[in-house]
């Protein structure tokens, strides 16, 4: 079945922004560069093309586009915009657990995989797994994977992941330091924070993605 106008362009467009971006444009990057206002519009003309076997998209990730091999436009190698990120371990999101003493993390050199364009830069990126509740209003359950990146200082607000030195324990909550202490703030109001001193805390890394564990 043939395509229409808008759908070649669209089809145009992504196979250009991709090549040259080495990642997929979003569905408002798509709009405005042919011309569409609506957002619905743009995802409706994309359901079309996948349905036609002319894109891949998975619509549970941002920038979830893919040109399919052979579809006339210019597609890159479907891996190319892959990104495999290692999978370290389990961090609670509820009170502190112990990090096992082993060399190998409980995941072993286990891996997930993302598009490119999700999370930038590769450098300093990896992932864990939620064990626990404590963060469920900031959406992030139990069996969620949160994709880290490593860095070493925190500002207020934001969340991360924190090694407890004395306790030797890892936590995930939102930093706050409070007048010579942090506050470890949990996103659940049936829980209470934890106040430790500035010593005691070593940030291990910024949440930048949560990938949902759906049942």
């Amino acid at each position: 079945m043939a395509l229409s106008e808008r759908q070649n362009r669209i089809l145009s467009f992504l196979g250009d922004f991709t090549r040259e971006n080495e990642y997929p444009p979003t569905i408002r990057e798509i709009g405005t560069a042919v011309g569409i206002s609506s957002t619905s519009v743009v995802s409706y003309n994309l359901d079309v093309l996948a349905k036609k076997g002319y894109i891949a998209r998975d619509k549970t990730v941002s920038r979830g586009l893919r040109l399919v091999e052979g579809s006339g436009a210019g597609a890159p190698r479907p891996r190319d915009n892959v990104v495999s990120i290692p999978l370290l371990g389990r961090i609670a999101a509820g009170q502190p657990i112990p990090i096992p003493d082993s060399d190998l993390p409980p995941f072993g050199y286990e891996t997930i995989e993302l598009t490119r364009g999700i999370i930038g830069r590769e450098e300093g990126i990896y992932a864990l797994q939620v064990q626990g509740n404590s963060m469920v209003d900031a959406l992030i359950h139990d069996g969620d994977i949160v994709v880290m990146k490593h860095q070493e200082e925190a500002a207020n607000g934001e969340l991360v992941a924190v090694w407890l030195k004395d306790e030797k324990e890892t936590t995930l909550k939102r930093f706050y330091l409070e007048g010579g202490q942090v506050r470890l703030q949990p996103a659940n109001p049936t829980m209470q924070p934890i106040y430790v001193h500035p010593a005691n805390v070593e940030i291990q890394g910024k949440v930048v993605l949560v990938i949902r564990q759906l049942n």
